[in-house]
């Protein structure tokens, strides 16, 4: 069934040409109303009423899922095209936009995985012994409150409180799950008379507990604490601030689903091999400490995540993905925008990337109160802002986008895009992307209208593969299939150079490459390349013995890339009894010059020539020669039951 698009021109303010809308998108439009909100909302009862409606306003959400619980129908689709779309005051026509608005709405969202997560409520306070004291008597009939203080004389004499003497010293875990360190514990033994007493001093006593309130104006005890959830912290000066706290505390009861934000696949994984290190990117990113090193593969714990994303736009191999929605659902918005826009005519798109919470916000006050989004700026709105990558914004410009611009949110952490828009810059050309820190809406509107227009940097692409196979088709599209474009220093695409001289072809580079980019020839001492695999992480250039291996960040979009190439070989010897090929040329002779009388194993001219032997010959010299070590004397005869028989006859 056709879904219909409720229309309205919010009391005329805004440029919504219905029949436009129609033709270009291929829903069923509604008439054009003006104040459905208001004075027309049994015109909204009814549209609601008739079912699979789209209403396209996303300012009264509320009120006109209200209307669907009133008549007992399903709830309706909202899409935001008066903020995004319908208030821009440039002139131009507002129909590309929407059309690409409403395509970016229609694509279809795989449902997120989930986990629950139960709080049953204890809580662990710590901090100031005021503010500790105030909130721990404020929430100690809605939840299972443990309050720390430092000194004996600041505990109250309450036994409707649980209290213990200590000091913080370390927090690890999450909502529902966190376990604190606490040097010195001492707990309370409200025996005898007088204040209360205490148990002897423990070294490292542990408490359990489903939630965390900070109060003690220190820095926190985990990473990115406004990303840990449970972890709840203010500043114990400001009693705004801590009566906040103490409501969203109170609430932390229950059973809450927590998203499976990314997908992890060991067996992709270039952290490390044979113990020894090489793509560290996503422990350098990860803001809350969720991702941690574990041997060969990296761990993520799902508890600590937060989802920014900054892992899968890091990652050279696609050993993490974002998965909330998945990466590839991105590459199908990115492509239905620039389609659906240049279907309605529109010439040359401009993205805005945002972040879904604050970035919206943001948008829809520059909307609502001065000159609105461009009218060929489509805004695409991020749940994860830092999954959007290099990879994502070279896709943007090959399907159509003649620009992108990122709109930082403030606790929107930077490490990711530091490392990403060198590398996107290097492959797109400089001036396309940018990435914009504004707070206040009317400077957004000013940069925004300041942004130079530029022509389409190729026919628009449709990205369908792996990140970095999209990666390479878009270069392509954009720089030909001739050019090999250089890259900065933490690319995750590139050749390496092999020192010829240095090299000895031990191969423990290419028997350790987690991608197989470096190969051996199984049949040749050879070492082979194939430059589209490669990851640039570092293992090979760890592991090699000889410091023989150098790498060059580059993108090779020719053919090459996509074949095995010889780094460096040398010819085989020749087995001196049999003449078969073993090992490399050199390295036997060399080994031979070392060796060669100078070690007692090898002091004769005879044993000095098993050198030169391959493995068989070797073994059958070793056996015929007068000092076998594996000969013995002769082996006796295997004794039967004559033998027993006829030994019992002599005695």
């Amino acid at each position: 069934m056709v879904k219909r698009l409720v229309l309205c021109s919010c009391a005329g303010t805004q440029d919504v040409r219905r029949d436009e809308l129609q033709n270009t998108t291929e829903l069923e439009c509604s008439a054009l109303y003006t104040s459905l909100c208001h004075s027309e909302s049994e015109k909204a009862y009814e549209e609601i009423e008739a079912g699979d409606v789209i209403i396209a306003c996303g300012q009264e959400t509320a009120r006109f899922s209200e209307f669907a619980q009133e008549l007992d129908v399903r709830r309706p689709e909202f899409v935001d095209l008066r903020d995004r779309a319908g208030w821009s005051r440039d002139g131009e026509s507002k129909t590309p936009k929407m059309a690409a608005l409403l395509a970016d709405h229609q694509i279809s969202l795989t449902p997120e995985k989930t986990f629950d997560v139960l709080s049953e409520g204890t809580c662990f306070i710590f901090g100031k012994p005021e503010a500790v004291l105030r909130a721990s008597s404020s929430l100690k009939d809605a939840l299972s409150v443990t309050a720390l203080f430092s000194h004996a004389n600041d505990v109250p004499q309450d036994r409707g409180l649980d209290v213990m003497l200590g000091h913080v010293n370390q927090v690890k875990g999450a909502l529902g799950d966190f376990e604190v360190s606490v040097n010195n514990a001492q707990l309370l033994d409200p025996a005898g008379r007088g204040d209360f007493g205490f148990s002897a001093p423990q070294a490292g006593g542990v408490a359990q507990c489903d939630l965390i309130i900070d109060l003690s104006g220190e820095p926190a005890k985990v990473t990115a604490p406004e990303k840990r959830e449970g972890y709840l912290r203010a500043d114990p000066k400001d009693p705004y601030a801590v009566g906040d706290l103490m409501l969203e505390a109170s609430q932390m009861v229950g059973v809450f689903e927590k998203p499976l934000y990314v997908r992890l696949s060991d067996h992709l994984c270039a952290h490390s091999r044979a113990g020894k290190s090489a793509c560290s990117n996503c422990l350098d990113v990860c803001p809350t400490g969720a991702i941690t090193s574990s041997g060969d593969h990296i761990d993520l714990d799902p508890m600590i995540c937060a989802g920014c994303g900054g892992c899968s736009a890091v990652c050279p191999s696609g050993a993490i993905s974002y998965d909330a929605p998945s990466t590839e659902t991105t590459f199908r918005r990115l492509s239905a925008l620039t389609e659906a826009y240049f279907k309605a005519g529109g010439k040359a798109p401009r993205l805005l990337v945002i972040d879904t919470e604050k970035g919206s916000a943001l948008v829809a006050m520059a909307a609502r109160h001065f000159d609105g989004l461009p009218s060929d700026t489509i805004p695409l709105s991020m749940t994860a802002l830092a999954s959007f990558g290099h990879s994502e914004i070279v896709a943007a410009i090959a399907c159509g986008f003649v620009s992108v611009d990122i709109l930082i949110a403030p606790n929107t952490e930077r490490d990711a895009f530091e490392r990403e828009v060198p590398v996107a810059e290097a492959i797109i050309g400089e001036g396309r992307v940018r990435l914009l820190q504004e707070t206040d809406p009317e400077a957004l509107c000013a940069t925004l209208q300041d942004r130079a227009v530029m022509p389409l940097a190729c026919d628009p692409i449709h990205p369908i593969g792996s990140r970095r196979q999209i990666t390479r088709i878009a270069a392509q599209a954009i720089n030909g299939k001739d050019a090999v474009l250089t890259l900065p220093d933490a690319a995750p695409y590139g050749a390496v150079n092999v020192d010829t001289d240095a090299c000895t072809l031990c191969l423990a580079c290419a028997s350790l490459c987690p991608s197989a980019a470096l190969m051996d020839n199984p049949d040749r001492p050879e070492l082979l390349f194939q430059e589209d695999a490669c990851l640039q992480c570092g293992l090979c250039s760890n592991v090699c013995p000889e410091d023989a291996i150098a790498y060059i960040p580059r993108l090779n979009l020719t053919d090459e890339a996509l074949s095995q190439v010889v780094l460096n070989e040398e010819d085989p010897f020749a087995c001196i009894e049999c003449g078969s090929l073993f090992g490399v040329k050199s390295t036997v002779e060399r080994i031979l010059e070392k060796l060669s009388g100078k070690h007692s194993m090898f002091s004769s001219e005879k044993a000095a020539q098993m050198i030169q032997m391959c493995d068989n010959c070797r073994v059958n010299a070793q056996f015929h020669s007068q000092d076998n070590p594996f000969s013995g004397g002769e082996r006796p005869r295997v004794r039967t039951s004559d033998d027993y028989f006829s030994d019992r006859k002599d005695h």
